[in-house]
């Protein structure tokens, strides 16, 4: 029976780097779980693995779509719940890896997603744009805090579909989410990495500078030529949206790298916060070396 092994957890962890680790171990195939890195062209500012990083392991759902879309978690679901029962009937390892809570949880447990409605979207949408996204955040915030926490502010297409959700349905937008550890793949393994904010803390603020040395600001004047300012999702990202801002004349980019750096900061306590509530994760120490996290996920699996 092939292996389905998940590796979740905060922003600037390391992630990415054990999950290479572990695919190559077991001769395994990686599914990404992050909402910003199926889009082509966003790479410097989703810290996307070059070719090269990926070390000739096979990673599904990077670069699928253009800027120029929206995508929802149901056509992920979907897509990749369809790809990992491919690999494993195939007899092939699967190794899950991501920070998007949210796109995990919808490969593992049953989700149901209510169909939208036109007027109430639009409505919504048109608030959003009279008070912001801030607001209507906030108001998700207080009718369903796990949303709140789910799903960045910076995101408003997200955040007016949890509220229009909570409007069609009358329950929470997380209403849809198991309260029990139902799921599709029960044999799933699932790993976390996790580090003291401090720690983590200086490690984004790291990350950041090396974005921008990286030439993250030329990253984003080449999507927004290729469209990006035609969707809602793309140009919603960390980072992204304060060089767009920027570019606009809203901030300086002093301004920008510190908000994106903020910004990041915050994404990872939410992170913390969603993943730290499943007790279905074997938390590891992203502080230790990749061998030793990389040797843990191996020694569990053998003994399961």
């Amino acid at each position: 029976m092939s292996k389905l092994i998940i590796i979740s957890g905060a922003t600037a962890t390391g992630k990415s780097d054990l999950a290479v680790e572990v695919a190559t171990e077991i001769k395994g195939e990686i599914i990404s779980a992050d909402s910003m890195q199926l889009y082509k062209g966003m790479n410097i500012g989703t810290a996307k693995l070059t070719l090269e990083e990926r070390r000739g392991i096979p990673h599904h759902f990077l670069d699928v779509v253009n800027v120029k879309e929206d995508v929802t978690v149901s056509w992920y679901q979907e897509l990749a719940r369809a790809k990992i029962d491919e690999l494993r009937s195939q007899n092939k390892n699967v190794v899950v890896v991501g920070g998007t809570g949210l796109y995990i949880k919808a490969i593992l447990d049953d989700l149901n997603f209510p169909e939208t409605d036109p007027e109430v979207r639009e409505k919504l949408n048109l608030e959003a744009g009279k008070i912001g996204g801030d607001a209507m955040h906030e108001r998700l915030s207080k009718l369903d805090p796990a949303a709140g926490l789910a799903i960045p502010k910076e995101n408003v297409r997200r955040v007016v579909r949890a509220l229009e959700v909570i409007e069609i349905t009358g329950k929470p937008f997380t209403a849809i989410l198991p309260r029990e550890n139902s799921t599709k793949y029960p044999d799933a393994m699932r790993f976390g990495l996790a580090m003291d904010r401090e720690s983590l803390d200086i490690r984004i603020d790291s990350r950041v500078k090396k974005m921008w040395d990286l030439g993250f600001v030329d990253e984003v004047e080449a999507l927004i030529n290729e469209g990006m300012l035609e969707a809602k999702t793309a140009q919603a990202a960390i980072g992204y949206a304060q060089i767009i801002r920027m570019k606009h004349g809203a901030m300086s980019e002093a301004e920008a790298i510190e908000d994106t750096a903020r910004a990041t900061r915050q994404y990872a306590r939410r992170q913390e916060t969603w993943f730290s509530k499943d007790l279905r994760i074997t938390w590891l120490s992203a502080k230790s070396n990749l061998l030793e996290r990389t040797d843990s996920v191996l020694q569990a699996i053998l003994k399961s």
